[in-house]
């Protein structure tokens, strides 16, 4: 049997990638409604097949994060196992170790960490923030007499400096310095190979002031325009290597006129797909989204970065989410927090000790079928490495499993009813996102 590891769609010795082999297929689409967030009512829900050369994903989708080209204690057998279609992994990271000319050497991400199905890269636009201004979650922020250009998150030190080229970066390793700029992180993620990568973009935060904002807005789109030159003469020049689709981000923050005028910048170049980014908002997630929709072409998939909190899940879906990706999963898990149809709990309370149930009743995930509750919460007080694994393997099946019921769930007509029924039980008892 030909494996589509080592034989990609697309890929011709001395022949640029074909870029025919990634493109979308829409299936159902949401009606609309008169409570629509988009233009003239529009809900943009879908579902639908991103096809890459590493294979197809039916959305709307969870993607599992494999930072360093690993999910911390879990395989990537594992994660196939539970049903993932794809895997995410950070480029910047990747860059400062193991280096990409290594992963390049390997054959790409996927080959690399023997994962046969699609992958994505991001483009290092997330450590403007976090090495920058030390957050590491704009969502949901309150930032009430807190606008400020200098902000920075308490304790931390500015670790990246933004400048109209690029970003200097400190390296969170080993203090050295990196440059990054639109041409080097293409660069970077041309040789690491993933089947979607995302432009390099300048990522604020919620506290920046609409100054700030408007110009980073336009100094992205900058980056944009060039990340696409770059993109395109590397398509060029790497012969033999299978297309990498390219994504461009919409930022803008929670201001309207500005994520509107973001998106029609993105739409007006030649990306792949768009990323929807940034800081938001959570009381107008869904309005991003619809806003940024109201400007893209519908055979373009759209990604939110960085989202999994179950109500911002199904509001991003309604208003036009494909795919999804969010470290939270395998963090909580490794913490103790378990999501479950009924809320999120820690299964490190004292009250679990002697609990001989699966960490959720019915869940079909490895872990729900053969540990117990009392078992995981030994292992993580433990601190053995087991622990890690089981509680991560259900939270990432927790979340697949959502988006699969979501896609199954619109196909089938019955979205409102789904996500009403399922919202109603995940926050009966008050439970975090």
């Amino acid at each position: 049997m030909t494996s589509i590891l080592e034989h990609p769609r697309g890929a011709e010795p001395g022949k640029p990638g074909d870029r025919k082999e990634f493109s979308f297929t829409n299936k159902t689409r949401l009606s609309n409604t008169a409570e629509g967030k988009g233009r003239d009512g529009a809900r943009y829900g879908r579902t639908g097949v991103i096809h890459t050369p590493h294979g197809d994903i039916h959305t709307p989708a969870f993607v599992p994060v494999a930072t360093q080209a690993a999910m911390k204690a879990v395989l990537p057998e594992s994660i196939k196992d539970l049903g993932a279609q794809c895997m995410l992994s950070n480029a910047f990271h990747l860059y400062e170790r193991p280096g990409a000319d290594v992963l390049d050497e390997a054959g790409g991400l996927g080959k690399f960490m023997n994962w046969d199905k699609p992958t994505f890269t991001d483009s290092g636009g997330f450590q403007v923030l976090s090495l920058g201004a030390g957050f590491k979650k704009t969502l949901a922020m309150d930032v009430t007499g807190m606008k400020s250009d200098d902000v920075i998150a308490a304790g931390k030190e500015r670790m990246a400096f933004v400048d109209e080229d690029g970003v200097t970066f400190k390296s969170p390793l080993n203090g050295s310095k990196h440059r990054f700029s639109a041409e080097i992180s293409m660069g970077i993620q041309h040789k690491l190979g993933a089947d979607i990568m995302f432009a390099f973009d300048e990522l604020t935060t919620l506290m920046n002031t609409r100054r700030y904002q408007e110009e980073s807005v336009e100094r992205t789109f900058r980056w944009a325009k060039r990340c696409v030159a770059e993109h395109k003469r590397l398509t060029e020049e790497r012969v033999g290597k299978p297309y990498q689709a390219l994504y461009g981000v919409v930022q803008g923050a929670n201001y309207e006129d500005l994520r509107r005028h973001a998106a029609e910048q993105i739409a007006s170049l030649d990306f792949d797909g768009v990323g929807i980014g940034g800081a938001i908002e959570k009381r107008i997630i869904g309005d991003t989204c619809a806003w940024i929709c109201d400007a893209m072409p519908e055979n373009r998939p759209r990604h939110v970065l960085g989202i999994a909190a179950v109500d911002d899940i199904f509001a991003c879906v309604e208003n036009g989410g494909d795919t999804f990706d969010c470290v939270a999963p395998a963090r909580c898990g490794r913490n103790g927090a378990i999501f479950t149809r009924h809320g999120r709990y820690n299964v490190k309370r004292a009250e679990f000790k002697h609990d001989q149930r699966p960490l959720e009743e019915g869940c079909d995930c490895y872990t729900c079928t053969h540990y117990s509750r009392m078992y995981v919460d030994h292992l993580l007080r433990a601190s053995e490495m087991n622990g890690f694994t089981l509680a991560t393997i259900h939270n990432e099946r927790f979340f697949v499993k959502l988006l699969d019921d979501i896609r199954a769930s619109i196909d089938g007509g019955y979205f409102e009813e789904f996500r009403d029924e399922t919202l109603a039980h995940y926050y009966e008892n008050g439970s975090k996102g």
